[in-house]
């Protein structure tokens, strides 16, 4: 069969080349982005009088036949058609005749075409991701509000550190999850921009109106040079990056998911809906959602780098690599999505065991720092030697297999001098996590305040994309 671009080959192209130079198993995923361009860029023709009005509206009337089609699954992708734009414009000729299906690509080429669709096709699952993410955000910022008092060791080096409260620790997701969202909005704002009417790398000859098509795709404006509209994929790098970093994120919290299910923490137990068994050990409940989630981020990070390789070596303008640009995007797209959604209805039905996490404060001694502030501020004693005084009074309760926070004001004044009744009230937990009511600290004013904050981004920032149409 004859290629729509074959006029000056003498011999068709091998079966070999056909099925190896072909896109159409994945890029039909845009068939949406490529028939609404179509659209916009017939109706542009039409008005600026490129093609007739009558052609422009019956190429228009064909491409929604061809869009009814393949949405009823009527419609056949095939290999000899290359890719999603032969395809439908090969069908729409079939529709309206050959002649007139012809017209369609009149002042533009599949480089600009292709560039078209898939950053229309970013840009959505741009606007999806940020929406799960929020919602999210507000699982996380629900959760908190109910933990607000609730007591846990709080780690550095996965060693007790300070007591925070739980719901301090998840706003510190919350705010991860919160620059995911910028991250997007972000890049929403810089790629928001139609390529289409750059044709091959050049521009074209024909008057056309490409602010008009801008418009009605939904693009603020159109991008500025044609030669790197065409080769341009760092809206589909920008994508890839942000994704990874949120997956980075989801991983994280995930890790800490599958510890705090363990025996050995015991803080949380994952409901049975979002847990599996074993083949063998009957007694077994696996966090094996999370541990996806956390195997998944290799995946979309090694889609980043993929695109990233792919890129770096190609001269203006477009080349055939840049054909290996959409797969990892769509199955980044496709593992984000779905990790997110699931990390949400997971999240929402896991319980937490409270009384274990105040358990596990009374271990490693969490209020040490809490003395030696005290005695620098109330003794006026140099931070270090206060630092060495209380290290003195650490290793005294270990030697009576006590926690710190448990000794007694006789034990105290053993260990020196300085540490008088005064330092007891310093060595309660509560009153440590309390103490730090410095912005953005754990005491429960500062925590409220973080939540407060968070409620009020999530309500201006939820409406953005609605705002952008």
């Amino acid at each position: 069969m004859k290629k729509m671009w074959s006029g000056r080959f003498e011999s068709d192209s091998s079966k070999l080349l056909e099925e190896f130079n072909a896109s159409i198993g994945f890029d039909k995923n845009l068939y949406e982005q490529d028939i609404a361009g179509s659209k916009a860029h017939a109706k542009m023709l039409g008005v600026k009088g490129i093609i007739s009005k009558d052609d422009a509206d019956n190429i228009i009337a064909g491409l929604d036949v061809v869009l009814s089609e393949i949405k009823s699954k009527k419609y056949e992708f095939k290999t000899e058609d290359e890719d999603i734009h032969m395809s439908v414009e090969k069908r729409l000729s079939e529709i309206i005749g050959k002649e007139l299906g012809g017209r369609l690509h009149t002042a533009r080429s599949r480089n600009d075409q292709v560039a078209l669709d898939f950053r229309l096709y970013v840009l959505k699952q741009n606007r999806e991701i940020f929406t799960k993410i929020c919602d999210f955000i507000d699982t996380l910022v629900e959760i908190s509000k109910e933990h607000i008092d609730t007591l846990m060791p709080g780690y550095t080096h996965l060693q007790h550190a300070q007591p925070v409260s739980l719901a301090y620790h998840l706003m510190a997701y919350a705010f991860m999850f919160k620059r995911d969202c910028e991250r997007l909005i972000s890049s929403y704002e810089r790629n928001n921009l139609s390529p289409l009417g750059s044709a091959a790398l050049a521009g074209t000859p024909h008057r056309i109106d490409r602010e008009f098509v801008a418009r009605e795709l939904g693009f603020a404006g159109v991008t500025q040079n044609a030669m790197d509209s065409v080769s341009d994929r760092d809206f589909a790098l920008e994508i890839l990056f942000n994704i990874s970093v949120l997956m980075m994120h989801t991983s994280r919290l995930c890790e800490e998911l599958i510890l705090w299910s363990s025996q050995e923490f015991g803080f949380i137990t994952i409901s049975d809906t979002y847990s599996t068994g074993s083949s063998i050990m009957p007694q077994k409940k696996n966090p094996d959602v999370a541990e996806l989630i956390r195997g998944k981020t290799g995946r979309v990070n090694g889609n980043l780098i993929a695109l990233l390789t792919t890129m770096k070596g190609l001269p203006l303008a477009y080349n055939k690599d840049m054909q290996e640009d959409k797969e990892g995007v769509f199955d980044s797209v496709n593992t984000a999505l779905a990790s997110i959604v699931i990390l949400n209805e997971m999240t929402k039905e896991i319980k937490f065991n409270t009384e274990n996490m105040l358990n596990a404060t009374k271990k490693g001694h969490l209020s040490a720092t809490d003395l030696a502030d005290y005695l620098v501020r109330e003794k006026n004693i140099p931070f270090r030697i206060a630092h060495f005084i209380t290290g003195k009074a650490v290793a005294f309760a270990e030697n009576l297999n006590l926690d710190l926070s448990q000794l007694n004001a006789n034990q105290l004044k053993q260990i020196d001098e300085n540490l008088d009744e005064n330092a007891m009230k310093f060595l309660d937990l509560n009153a440590s996590k309390e103490a730090r009511s410095s912005l953005g600290g754990t005491a429960n004013e500062s925590v409220k305040l973080q939540i407060k904050q968070m409620n009020e981004w999530l309500e201006i920032t939820k409406g953005y994309f609605k705002k952008q149409g």
